[in-house]
């Protein structure tokens, strides 16, 4: 059967043709031959030159999602093992496997599909309709790859229940992918234990793009005393308490969350030095200087403030004012870790919004080190989506 063919207006694909994988509705100039949302087409220039093969969703402001550059290349069993390959490969090079992210989406050319591994489980969130159909033929190549290093999965779970699925036409879903299994899965990170519930846990369970940031703050944390905001189930805080901080204390709005991070605290034997609140963390910090508190090192790991250019000018707010805050709360010559995880917080209006709080805290910010997202969630240049994850550390001394 011969595939549709979706040619793209003179001028467009701009993004496409750097080396993005994303062809939007209005870029589409005509689309030649029967399809049904969610098939495999062809995609050309205005011209007719090739551009690739992908698969289209009308429903969706993206309407082509790429898979190849060769208009030629089949999508099949050989092609998916290769992407999958591919992608666990990398990972052994450049991360520790014990638990990462083995598949992320259209980074590893695989558009629209996550897959988190913690230890022996896998997690998965697909959300986009064309590998939601390939998603069970993934996912049993990826078996057999894990397989080959001596990593026998025992369940697979999924999670795609993400919100952004309503935008492809699709139903929000979750549950078991075969046999059931228990759901609190126990990992551990940088010398740290956690109990994950892949289940009923924020996305995928846990957040395994900070990995490396939670491990860079350790070295700050000795003998200190740490506050550590937006803690969700507790792993800045319990990093900081495993690098022996003599005090800490983790604040989050949920119950769920400060609950989970209690238990994670005992299973770490750190309940004696890490304490956990659950407080709305925009109400607790004023109330927290007007008592005079100080610390040596405090965290900030909100939640992404925007999930639309739309509400970036409040978002922008939002991160001003609790920097303000959390700067105001550290001792002079303390640190302060600070970070965004919203793709249209730019690393260019981040950085301004917190040299904004910096001047009207009447602090001086000496740049320790910038980070991004580990390894396991490469970035894709082109593919703006990728790059999320802005993470600084800075000392914070008093502007005199």
């Amino acid at each position: 059967m011969s595939l549709a063919v979706v040619t793209l207006k003179k001028g467009e694909g701009r993004l496409l043709k750097a080396g993005g994988m994303w062809i939007f509705d209005n870029e589409i100039a005509s689309v030649m031959g029967s399809f049904l949302n969610g098939d495999i087409v062809l995609v050309r220039d205005f011209d007719g030159y090739p551009l690739g093969k992908g698969f289209i969703n009308t429903n969706s402001r993206i309407a082509v999602r790429l898979l190849t550059r060769d208009e030629n290349q089949k999508i099949d069993d050989h092609f998916l093992e290769e992407r999958v390959r591919n992608a666990w490969e990398y990972r052994k090079k450049v991360t520790e496997t014990g638990s990462c992210r083995v598949i992320f989406g259209e980074a590893d050319f695989l558009p629209g599909l996550v897959v988190d591994k913690f230890e022996d489980v896998l997690v998965v969130q697909s959300l986009a309709l064309g590998i939601d159909r390939m998603k069970l033929q993934i996912l049993e190549l990826l078996k057999n790859v894990l397989a080959e290093d001596g990593i026998h999965i025992r369940g697979v779970y999924e999670r795609s229940d993400a919100k952004v699925r309503r935008q492809e036409g699709m139903e929000l879903y979750k549950g078991f992918i075969g046999a059931e299994f228990p759901t609190l899965v126990r990992i551990e990170e940088n010398g740290v234990k956690y109990e994950v519930d892949v289940r009923d846990g924020q996305k995928t369970g846990f957040f395994l793009d900070q990995k490396y940031n939670r491990l860079a703050i350790q070295r700050l944390c000795r003998g200190g005393r740490v506050l550590d905001c937006f803690t969700h189930t507790g792993s800045f805080a319990l990093n900081a308490g495993i690098a022996g901080a003599g005090e800490v204390l983790g604040v989050d709005a949920s119950q769920l969350a400060v609950d989970q991070a209690e238990k994670n605290a005992r299973l770490n034997h750190l309940e004696d030095r890490v304490k956990f609140l659950c407080e709305d963390v925009f109400e607790l910090l004023p109330r927290l200087e007007e008592k005079g508190e100080k610390y040596d090192v405090v965290i900030l790991d909100p939640p992404a403030f925007t999930k639309s250019r739309n509400s970036v000018k409040n978002a922008a707010r939002g991160y001003r004012e609790i920097n303000l805050r959390a700067m105001r709360l550290v001792k002079d010559g303390g640190f302060l870790a600070t970070c965004s995880c919203s793709h249209f917080m730019t690393y260019e209006l981040f950085t301004k919004t917190i040299a904004q709080a910096a001047r009207n805290a009447h602090k001086r910010l000496r740049q320790v080190e910038y980070r991004t997202q580990a390894p396991d969630h490469p970035i894709l240049w082109a593919a703006d989506e990728s790059y999320y994850l802005k993470f600084y550390i800075f000392q914070v001394c008093t502007d005199r």
